[in-house]
């Protein structure tokens, strides 16, 4: 019996989807037949990311919300269901980072990485999930981090939100599965994207640490993610629920490459 990784007839909502990975994401789940609904907060953001997926024939429902504002998102959602139709997989991918060593950090700064990266997982999640409650199904993917195991200097809010949205993971697929609801994780590694463009260099120091780090020896390619999402939003993951998936090229399984290798 060959699995089951269609999304034909099934509607898509990826948050934070006007570039980046999830960008990549989104183009994933509707090459496979989803029916494509993606969030932002920035208008000629949206502008953009719109005419990239005509570019690839795909056709995003665009909508600006803010994923923190509870209100707000259930509005869209309630708009979304009627001029698109009710989501069937959800993924959490809207998120921020500040690089700023914990002695020095504003705890209103540490509240505001904390506030999108973990409670609006959590907002956005509850308001979808009443709708696959009724429905008796429904996938919702968190989009983890590698820190939400590891520690590193400078992103305490972020690895404390990301850990934490690993344990709300876990929570709601232990409350939801009697409702045919899987909620899972992604875990990126590191990645190629805009962003990290400008320390991809070679001889940079933290280019060479991370190729050197990796065990695949390399920068993720966003593409690489695709698996990863159409797998949890597929009937292929039926049986799988509450667990990360870590696409990070083996970082995670080593404590790293010995010197000369």
């Amino acid at each position: 019996m060959k699995p089951n990784f269609e999304l034909n007839g099934k509607i898509a909502l990826v948050t934070g989807a006007t570039h980046g990975l999830g960008m990549a994401m989104a183009k994933a789940l509707a090459h496979q037949g989803a029916t494509l609904v993606i969030n932002g907060h920035t208008p000629s953001k949206m502008e953009s990311a719109i005419a990239a997926y005509a570019d690839e024939e795909i056709i995003a429902h665009p909508y600006i919300f803010d994923v923190s504002d509870a209100k707000a998102v259930d509005a869209a959602i309630t708009k979304i269901e009627q001029e698109v139709g009710e989501i069937d997989v959800l993924v959490n991918n809207a998120g921020m980072i500040q690089r700023v060593p914990a002695l020095e950090m504003d705890p209103d700064d540490f509240r505001k990485v904390v506030d999108i990266d973990l409670i609006s997982p959590f907002i956005v999640s509850q308001r979808v999930a009443k709708t696959m409650v009724k429905n008796n199904q429904g996938k919702i993917i968190n989009i983890c981090s590698m820190m939400s195991e590891l520690g590193r200097n400078t992103v305490s809010a972020y690895a404390a939100a990301k850990g934490g949205l690993k344990m709300l993971t876990r929570n709601l697929a232990t409350e939801w599965a009697k409702y045919n609801i899987q909620v899972n994780g992604i875990g990126p590694g590191y990645f190629a994207t805009e962003q990290t463009a400008p320390i991809r260099v070679d001889g940079h120091p933290f280019n060479d640490f991370i190729v050197n780090r990796t065990p695949a020896g390399r920068w993720g390619d966003p593409d690489d993610l695709g698996g990863a999402v159409v797998f949890l939003a597929s009937p292929a993951s039926d049986f799988v629920n509450g667990q990360i998936i870590y696409v990070d090229g083996g970082i995670l399984a080593t404590i790293g490459k010995p010197q000369g290798e």
